[in-house]
């Protein structure tokens, strides 16, 4: 019987799952296991089943031991584990894309109808008590049917969020490391830009690509320049891509018009200068909160976890 070390709740098939063969040590707790108390628990583990808020970095497989053969993250994302270190010592990384792909896809597009249309600021006004009726120029926003979409990114869920543009009447253009299938880029219409021109020529445009070295602050002051001043930023993907002191300026300046983000750079911190700003939406990192997804997620990371302690392929590896 191995032992596996889950570091925060997850839903119960998943731990099932794996207690019904292995020995399971869960940190059952609402807020992040404290770093001294992962390090203690994780010693001797054969497999680690971790959140998105645990770094898995040198210290803590060193924690581990040479017996640990695999790390499950609960996350389509893995910028919270360091690949590298885990492939010198043999240890398996896997995570869990696509069951979230089109929960993530929902938050993205319901950012932009919040940030186009202002729905925040009308919920605000209304729970405020503050007087307010009806007007020809009260809260306008801005619609959506015939402008662009501009993507970065365009996997999964960048293309189910193009799916949703499509439905609302937009066009899509998209940067990304390679080019759709063009059975996709023709379903979707899309046209793939350089991230200059995606930027200077979309009305919306949403992040959806990995975090890693190379698109830390891929949104930052001169990006935010090259947008329209009536266009407007959503970031679902992973907080760091977008330079928030950038961003907070950007906003406050009229450089674009508004933005939307699931995401930040210091979670569960936000930048002050946003807290202060009616025209960003600020969404707790809901993307996959959904009780159908956020099982799938456990389910597929046990899966993983459970197939490297036998000795197979686990269903979703981390090859990049």
């Amino acid at each position: 019987m191995s032992r596996v070390v889950v570091t925060g709740r997850v839903p119960q098939p998943a731990l099932e799952a794996l207690t019904a063969t292995h020995e399971v040590d869960l940190w059952d707790a609402e807020d992040p296991i404290p770093r001294e108390e992962l390090l203690r628990r994780v010693a001797g583990a054969d497999a680690l089943v971790t959140l998105l808020t645990e770094q898995v970095d040198g210290e803590l497989l060193d924690a581990a031991g040479e017996q640990l053969r695999v790390v499950a993250n609960v996350a389509v994302g893995y910028n919270n584990v360091d690949v590298a270190a885990c492939r010198e010592r043999g240890v398996v990384v896997t995570n869990t894309p696509g069951v979230l792909t089109e929960a993530t896809a929902d938050i993205a597009f319901a950012l932009i109808l919040m940030a186009t249309r202002r729905l925040g600021e009308g919920e605000r006004i209304v729970r405020s008590g503050a007087p307010w009726q009806w007007g020809m120029f009260f809260l306008l926003g801005s619609g959506l049917q015939g402008k662009r979409l501009g993507i970065i990114g365009m996997g999964g869920i960048g293309q189910a969020t193009a799916r949703r543009a499509r439905a609302f009447g937009m066009e899509v253009g998209y940067h990304s490391r390679s080019a759709c299938d063009p059975e996709v880029e023709a379903e979707l219409a899309a046209t793939r830009l350089e991230l200059d021109e995606l930027l200077a020529s979309s009305d919306v445009v949403s992040v959806h690509c990995p975090y890693s070295e190379a698109t830390h602050h891929l949104i930052g002051e001169p990006q935010l320049a090259a947008m329209k001043d009536t266009a407007y930023l959503v970031n679902s993907a992973r907080g760091p891509i977008v330079d928030e002191a950038a961003l907070a300026r950007a906003l406050r300046e009229g450089t674009i018009a508004g933005a939307g983000l699931d995401v930040f750079e210091q979670e569960p911190q936000v930048h002050p200068e946003l807290m202060q700003l009616e025209n960003v939406v600020l969404l707790p990192h809901l993307g996959s909160a959904t009780v159908e997804t956020r099982t799938a997620m456990a389910q597929l990371a046990a899966d993983n976890a459970l197939a490297v302690l036998a000795g197979e392929e686990p269903p979703t590896p981390v090859r990049g």
